[in-house]
């Protein structure tokens, strides 16, 4: 990774990486930013004589894997795009507990999404044959990352199953089998950054956000940490140079009208008050090894501002009102939080903490045919390609994301405002604020359930503990995400 102190890069940039003893594998003019290939162990060091250079960092050994998801521990006036409602009788909606908890068969009663919207799955891919989302992908600006430079199209499939999980909950169609996803009317594209292992390299993620960028999506979904570390310190010469390019590669998507949500992962950790990481590097296999950490670390993507935070909750009612209705939710066991990380929270599933309605608490959504999975529902289908669509129940982080992304996207199709000079559509800051606005606050619980105080976090120790008002707080910041509210809000700013 070679990052230039202008975010542009002069013309002699071949040259300049060929002198220092590497070759060029791609380049990222929009942010000032190189991709580069040497065995020359004195690259780097040729690479900084030149003083156009910030920094230059290797990534070979540095990548985050994808936190276990299957953890076993029981302005001006909208202009109209196409909208049309969608339905949620799907064969397998009875067991979306996730979608009734947040409230998307009423807000599909009025929209299900505009084909016009498109959401970018930053992940390990898509299944661009399973049945219940074959309608929907986007396979011309679907593209695979994992090289650091992009390659477009069917290369995005998916070798892992996490990101054809993670597309299914934003966007599985309704049309009478399967899952509905939040928005089963957009459409989607898998942005591959992930490999088969889980792995998400530094050259990969800075790809994928260009691509968002230049390719003009609407949202993206991040279910995954990008850095080189799980708290990549910025104090620390190699690793700010990787945070600095994948910040800037996250802005750039940003400032194309991109709005950007992201997993807080699944440590059961403070992120705002990080004190230890053990886990880091976790590639090559047993290079991890214990340090301290600050707030000088932070976690990428979730930690770039403007990106939105979410934490996970499962099913599990905190309390109830006159009618003995659940009114807050209690934070999944292993879910991140942090004052000023957490924007809002959602269903990722809680296994040990659950309601009899919710099966086994975990979140089930599409999956890959050829991919294990330890719980799963399978329907034939009349698809020759794929005539058993897999489902596959996961809990994480990782599935609390994509239900606001797809919230996003029913925004953004229902008040798509034309007048956005950056995607044609709405601002990611308006975006963001009608998730904001339209959330059902949770305060902090006044007291926790029998046995959730033994979940501590796995990197520190720490006890969790809530800190804030009902308004906003550091494990559900402004609540849980409501599709309803979203897509009926009424706000002076449209």
């Amino acid at each position: 990774m070679v990052l230039y102190k202008q975010q542009a890069l002069p013309g002699d940039v071949a040259a300049t990486v060929t002198r220092a003893g590497g070759s060029v594998v791609y380049q990222y003019p929009e942010i000032g930013v190189v991709i580069a290939k040497s065995e020359n162990a004195s690259f780097r060091d040729n690479l900084l004589k030149d003083n156009r250079i910030e920094n230059a960092a290797s990534t070979a050994r540095f990548a985050t894997r994808l936190p276990d998801t299957q953890m076993d521990v029981e302005g001006g006036p909208p202009e109209e795009l196409p909208n049309a409602p969608a339905t949620d009788t799907d064969s397998l909606s009875p067991l979306q507990w996730d979608m009734r908890q947040i409230h998307t068969p009423e807000a599909h009663a009025i929209t299900g999404g505009s084909p016009a919207v498109l959401v970018g799955d930053i992940d390990t891919g898509i299944d661009f044959n399973h049945p219940d989302l074959k309608q929907n992908i986007d396979v011309a600006d679907s593209v695979n990352c994992v090289s650091g430079a992009p390659t477009p199209g069917l290369a995005a499939q998916d070798d892992n199953g996490h990101g054809t999980h993670t597309a299914g909950t934003i966007a599985a169609a309704a049309n009478g089998f399967g899952i509905v996803g939040v928005a089963p009317n957009v459409k989607i594209a898998g942005i591959k950054a992930g490999n088969a292992d889980g792995f998400f390299f530094p050259e990969a993620v800075v790809c994928a956000f260009v691509w968002a960028g230049t390719h003009h999506f609407d949202v993206t979904n991040n279910s995954y940490f990008a850095d080189p570390f799980l708290f990549n310190c910025r104090n620390d010469p190699v690793q700010r140079a990787i945070w600095k390019a994948e910040q800037r590669a996250i802005q750039f998507a940003q400032q194309k009208g991109v709005t950007v949500v992201a997993a807080e992962g699944n440590e059961s950790e403070d992120l705002a008050h990080p004190s230890a990481d053990l886990t880091s590097p976790d590639f090559p296999p047993g290079a991890a090894e214990r340090r301290a950490v600050n707030n000088e670390c932070v976690v990428i993507p979730v930690e770039i501002p403007r990106v939105i935070g979410v934490s996970s909750v499962g099913s599990f009612p905190q309390s109830v009102d006159e009618n003995g209705q659940p009114i807050d939710y209690l934070k999944s066991f292993y879910s991140n939080y942090g004052v000023g990380v957490t924007q809002l929270t959602a269903p990722g599933g809680d296994s040990v903490f659950r309601t009899p309605q919710t099966v086994n608490g975990r979140v089930l959504s599409t999956y890959p045919p050829d991919k294990p999975c330890t719980r799963s529902v399978k329907e034939s289908t009349s698809d020759p390609e794929e005539p058993t669509a897999v489902y596959c129940y996961l809990q994480g982080t990782s599935m609390a994301s994509p239900h606001v992304a797809g919230v996003a996207a029913l925004i953004v199709s229902r008040f798509g405002n034309l007048n956005n000079p950056q995607n044609g559509k709405m601002s990611p800051e308006r975006v963001k604020a009608y998730l904001d606005q339209t959330a059902d606050p949770q305060p902090c619980p006044s007291q926790l359930p029998p046995g959730y105080a033994a979940f501590v976090g796995t990197q520190s120790g720490t006890p969790q503990t809530c800190q804030g008002g009902p308004g906003d707080n550091s494990w559900y910041g402004n609540g849980q995400v409501n599709a309803f509210n979203a897509v009926t809000h009424t706000s002076s700013n449209k």
